[in-house]
């Protein structure tokens, strides 16, 4: 019997999003929602397939109303090929894919995917994360950084303010622009420390914050700045929600207030005003090397509930 050929393209609507969803992850069950919103587009999502059934797929994310993708987070393969087979197909996916979506000579977008917290443990999560991460290398992209995946659940105890520390709420850019230049000095966080290197702190906190931090709809009365009882600004912490999860979306001590434990007063601060509102999790992430960041979490009662694998094309 002869084997079909293999065809490469992407989904001709939201209506083939079953067949899309023919490999798993846990993305699949955002799909249809993010179609519907606009962060997704079926232009953006690909599939290589054999007669009807899928070998390879891909998809891009982005914020609504922009044009252009943002992120790579789905990149999955049949495992039940053989290794070499699934790895060719998946970079001819993804070549095929680059070309006919970026423009030319653009770089792509990062690459991200969520793993089990324990996936060098098991031999299975390892081969597949190694897989996905074969297929990028081949197509020009390179490891970028681990991050830890952490979640606050109700009735974990939230620790009562200290009195350290005064929280007003911080809903203006220019001041807190001014906080985010200067709390920028030191970073343990990988993107802060890559943007250093081609930009001024200024220019990154700016790119920070209209890039992400002035999308998210949450009201921003919901950020607070924390002063000690001179007045002296500490630090700052940003509850927010994506539009899939309440989050911590940035947290920072200022350099000369570092050391003295502030960043408790600041993560309860920001846990609490999320908790507030009744939400079913809080999530937040910080880099694996981030140590000081991810104890942080872990005495604020948050669990590991995974990791995520970024790669970055230069």
């Amino acid at each position: 019997m002869e084997t079909p050929e293999l065809t490469l393209r992407p989904l001709a609507g939201p209506h083939e999003l079953d067949l899309f969803n023919r490999l798993p992850y846990l993305l699949n069950d955002e799909l249809a929602d993010d179609l519907a919103q606009g962060r997704r587009r079926p232009e953006w999502m690909w599939l290589a397939l054999r007669g009807d059934r899928p070998l390879a797929r891909l998809a891009w994310w982005t914020r609504p109303g922009n044009d252009a993708p943002a992120l790579l987070d789905l990149l999955d393969l049949d495992d039940e090929l053989p290794g070499h087979e699934r790895i060719d197909v998946g970079v001819r996916l993804l070549r095929t894919a680059l070309a006919a979506t970026l423009p030319r000579g653009a770089t792509p977008p990062e690459y991200g995917r969520f793993v089990p917290p324990d996936w060098r443990d098991t031999p299975a999560a390892r081969q597949v994360v190694r897989d996905r991460m074969t297929v990028l290398e081949r197509a020009g992209a390179r490891p970028f950084v681990e991050r830890l995946r952490l979640e606050w659940r109700p009735g974990t105890p939230v620790p009562a303010p200290t009195g350290r520390l005064s929280f007003t709420p911080a809903p203006d850019p220019e001041p807190l622009l001014a906080l985010m230049t200067g709390a920028l000095a030191g970073t343990l966080d990988a993107h802060s420390r890559a943007d250093l290197t081609r930009m001024s702190p200024r220019a990154a906190a700016v790119e920070h914050y209209d890039g992400e931090l002035a999308n998210y709809t949450s009201p921003r009365d919901w950020w607070r700045v924390a002063t000690l009882p001179s007045g002296a600004p500490v630090g700052f912490v940003l509850p927010a929600h994506n539009g899939y999860n309440a989050i911590v979306a940035y947290i920072a001590v200022l350099p000369e207030h570092r050391g003295n434990g502030y960043i408790d007063d600041l993560l309860a601060e920001g846990t609490r005003v999320l908790a507030a509102q009744d939400v079913p999790r809080i999530r937040a992430s910080t880099d694996l090397g981030n140590s000081p960041m991810a104890a942080a979490f872990q005495r604020a009662g948050y669990v590991n509930i995974g990791r995520e694998i970024t790669m970055v094309w230069e």
